[in-house]
């Protein structure tokens, strides 16, 4: 029985895998892209709708960080959008594996990921670069344009629905506006008394700008994916 050379394997290996992961680049960027563009339209609404009825200090703003980056201010919260430039696979234990579509071709399982993250607007403000910030969501896109979302109070297509319905402006709309919704109402905790009964000489007088005092909204607790 002849065997294929290892040579022709590798290279229809880099053909296949090449195309694939591409294909998958390609729709998650267009996805990007309509997500940048709900965002401004959503910024533009909420910003209308709210005119007037806010300090003039409270801020909705979209800004447009880069072809990979995107935010939206929303008051005191921060919301960035990333899309990662790499397509990624899935470990053998994720329940992505007992879902149909993915068991019928294997080659559905690749995606691409935006991520949605949460920080403090302060944050950026006054430059604390040791602040935390909290990933809230993550929407995977294949080569088909199906998706599925991992989240907080997403309530959009889960893993065991993927390859039942390809993203569109609705789709996003909805996505946004739960991750929206969340970080709203994922309040600042004050951290534990016990845990930050110290702080140094250093911290006072090296730099007078708090940058030193490490702030997240769950600083010192635990920050569960139990919804995810």
């Amino acid at each position: 029985m002849e065997t294929i050379p290892l040579r022709t394997r590798i290279l229809e290996t880099i053909i296949r895998k090449s195309t694939l992961k591409q294909r998958v680049f390609d729709n998650t960027f267009s996805v990007f892209n309509e997500l940048k563009e709900t965002l401004l339209e959503m910024a533009s609404e909420l910003d209308d709708e709210l005119d007037g009825k806010l300090d003039r200090r409270v801020r909705i703003e979209y800004r447009d960080r880069g072809k990979f980056e995107a935010q939206l201010q929303l008051a005191n919260d921060l919301l960035i959008f990333q899309m990662h430039t790499d397509v990624f696979e899935f470990d053998s234990n994720h329940i992505i594996w007992q879902n149909p579509y993915i068991q019928a071709d294997k080659s559905n399982s690749y995606c691409g990921v935006i991520n949605i993250y949460n920080f403090l607007s302060d944050s950026f403000k006054f430059n604390r670069n040791a602040d935390e910030g909290y990933l809230i969501g993550r929407l995977f896109i294949n080569r088909e344009r199906r998706y599925f979302v991992e989240g907080k109070r997403q309530t959009s297509l889960r893993a065991m629905r993927f390859g039942e319905g390809e993203i569109d402006r609705a789709a996003l709309t909805g996505i946004l506006e739960s991750a929206i919704h969340y970080a709203l109402n994922f309040d600042l905790l004050a951290p534990p008394y016990e845990e930050y009964k110290r702080v140094t000489v250093d911290q006072f007088n090296t730099r007078m700008d708090n940058s030193k005092f490490v702030t997240g909204k769950r600083l010192g607790y635990e920050f569960n994916v139990d919804d995810i």
